[in-house]
This record gives structure tokens, C-alpha cells and sequence, in this order.
């Protein structure tokens, strides 16, 4: 499983609105993360850590175009960006929202009784705990899943949450093996892989 990005533990959960991440379409490019990251929190008033910025760069595709090396006469990150502006999306215009409108940021309960947080317009939603566990370590892989390691679906602690394969979900919940602790619940996911691979060797010697 990914780790966490170095000092991104204690940090709220982040919501990135439409405008941020076109902001950091544009100037991602050419420029270092730290030089990212100290004129993102200045535009935004915000206080985001260096591996949120990294996250954010890492979940949305961009690229910086660096090897990891600093090259000598780099252009600063925000020389002539002060003031910048004119490549935010379509928003909402005064007097034409609708009654029911939600704004970015929003949280609900679904129908599965899972809390979802809205993350664009005009009807993006996801849930708040799959946010939370890509907020500190990526996007989900294809083909996984986040879980509470405790069973408690309102239990946000990043070290609550579980990344799981579903077919590794399909056996814990076959075998009972999602528990009300954490620490057993992992231990769940080690026993899934022993009935996976059990099975498999079974298959092989018929």
C-alpha cells in the first residue's frame, strides 16, 4: 500500500474547487513543487502541505517537467502571475442558481448511508472517504476499494481506512474477516490472500 505524503497527516481534508485545479493546470508546468505550493496557498489564502500540493499534481495527471534536478536560470514560479487571472470555468451567474444547488464542498448521505462530499459542478459527487484516503496517498487503483478498518462508516481517521482489492473484499466478506478493530481487519486482508491463494493451487492440481 502507498504511504502517506510526508507532512500531510494532520491536515484537514481539502475540497479542490473547479478554479484551484485549473489554477493548478496552468502553472504546474516549469515549476517546482515548493515554488507551487508557496504561490497556490498565497492566490487562495490557504495553508496546504507540500505533499497535498504533490497529491494534487499526482491525482489530476500533471507534470512539472523535472527530473529532480534544479536546472540554473529557471524563470521564478510566480514572476508576472500576480493578479493573473481570466482561465476560471463558467460558474454559476447570480440570479440563475437553482433553488436546490449545492455548492462544492457539500456533504451528504446516500443511500447506502455513506457520507459523500460534492467536488464539482453541477452534480459530482464522491465519497468522503475515498477522498480522504486520496488525499494522502493518490487515486484508488483501478480494481481496489476503500473500507473502515472498524466497520464504522463515519470513522474518517485516515488510519481507519482500508485499501483493499475487491477480490480480496469478496473473501473478507465471505469469511467474516472485516472486524470491528482496525488491526484485526488487516490482519483480515493477509488471511484473504492465504484463502486466494489456496484456492488457486487447488485449481492447479485438478
Amino acid at each position: 500500500m502507498k504511504g502517506r505524503s510526508q507532512g500531510s497527516k494532520n491536515k484537514a481534508l481539502h475540497i479542490w474547487t473547479s478554479e484551484e485545479k485549473e489554477y493548478l493546470k496552468q502553472v504546474t508546468p516549469g515549476h517546482h513543487h515548493t515554488e507551487i505550493l508557496d504561490c497556490f496557498n498565497k492566490k487562495f489564502g490557504l495553508n496546504l502541505s507540500l505533499g497535498q500540493i504533490k497529491g494534487a499534481i499526482k491525482r489530476y495527471n500533471l507534470n512539472t517537467g523535472f527530473t529532480g534536478q534544479f536546472n540554473k536560470g529557471n524563470i521564478p514560479f510566480n514572476k508576472g502571475l500576480k493578479g493573473v487571472g481570466g482561465w476560471e470555468p463558467t460558474q454559476f451567474k447570480k440570479g440563475n442558481t437553482p433553488k436546490n444547488y449545492k455548492p462544492v464542498g457539500t456533504e451528504r448521505v446516500n443511500g447506502d448511508n455513506y457520507v459523500d462530499i460534492k467536488i464539482a459542478d453541477p452534480h459530482k459527487w464522491k465519497g468522503k472517504h475515498i477522498l480522504i484516503w486520496e488525499e494522502h496517498n493518490g487515486p484508488v487503483p483501478k480494481g481496489y476499494v476503500v473500507i473502515f478498518g472498524d466497520g464504522n462508516n463515519r470513522n474518517f481517521d485516515i488510519n481507519n481506512l482500508v485499501l483493499v482489492s475487491r477480490q480480496q473484499l469478496l473473501i473478507m466478506n465471505r469469511y467474516k474477516l472485516i472486524q470491528n478493530d482496525t488491526d484485526l481487519t488487516r490482519t483480515g486482508v493477509i488471511i484473504a490472500d492465504v484463502y486466494s491463494k489456496i484456492s488457486e493451487i487447488k485449481s492447479k492440481t485438478k
